[in-house]
């Protein structure tokens, strides 16, 4: 089963600094029917504006992985962590037994993101924080796991969550595979582009809601770039 969620039916706040768009109930938009789709809690669509961001704030018991998608954001921690993290980059964030940060934009342009919060495996534990550059030229024509709650993805940023972060890039007319278990939850976006899913067109920023089982088969309408988190 593949439930669309069009970019134009997601919760929007306009902060002015930030544009936000939220795949799942956020803050003051509520949806019954989005409350989380498997351990995937928030998806949001942000638009950052040039020289502005979150300042310091707190979280715990969750797993918060950022992808950049253009521009770039400044990670700072009271672990003492400090970094950058530019477009098509990863940071991920194990809030753990509790964490302060704040995330910036210093750059002279609007960076735009996705912020993907996933429920762990379990409570509690030291908080960390890690961050990872990924060239889009590995990703082409494949799918690649950018971040990991298992231990075999070598490769990959380390989230305690039972959940993998995956994404790609597709050249107009090409198709990828993804296989899932019985009992997993999918969430596919395509940050640009357009894509079908099994019959079904999506647009950029349009939200797919997948119920594992089965083998779906992507293929690209135009040059594409897609992130997709499979989760339990």
């Amino acid at each position: 089963m593949i439930e669309k969620r069009a970019f134009a039916t997601l919760g929007h706040a306009d902060h002015g600094w930030l544009n936000a768009r939220h795949h799942f109930s956020f803050a003051n938009y509520h949806d019954p029917a989005r409350m989380g789709w498997g351990a995937i809690r928030v998806w949001n669509d942000d638009e950052i504006a040039a020289r502005n961001g979150f300042p310091p704030h707190p979280h715990s018991d969750m797993e918060i992985i950022t992808y950049v998608r253009t521009g770039a954001i400044t990670h700072q921690d009271s672990m003492g962590n400090k970094g950058r993290t530019a477009a098509g980059d990863v940071q991920v964030m194990s809030a753990g037994t509790g964490v302060r940060h704040a995330e910036y934009n210093l750059e002279d342009e609007t960076t735009t993101l996705f912020q993907i919060w996933v429920i762990p495996r379990e409570r509690g534990g030291a908080p960390s924080w890690g961050a990872k550059p990924f060239p889009k030229e590995d990703r082409s024509g494949k799918l690649v796991v950018l971040a990991s709650g298992y231990d075999n993805d070598n490769e990959a940023l380390r989230i305690r969550a039972d959940a993998r972060l995956l994404g790609g890039t597709l050249k107009a007319g090409e198709s990828v595979t993804h296989d899932s278990a019985d009992g997993r939850h999918l969430y596919l976006v395509p940050a640009t582009g357009k894509v079908e899913i099994d019959g079904e067109v999506f647009n950029a920023r349009d939200g797919a809601a997948i119920t594992g089982g089965k083998p779906i088969t992507i293929t690209a309408i135009e040059d594409s770039e897609i992130v997709l988190v499979d989760s339990e």
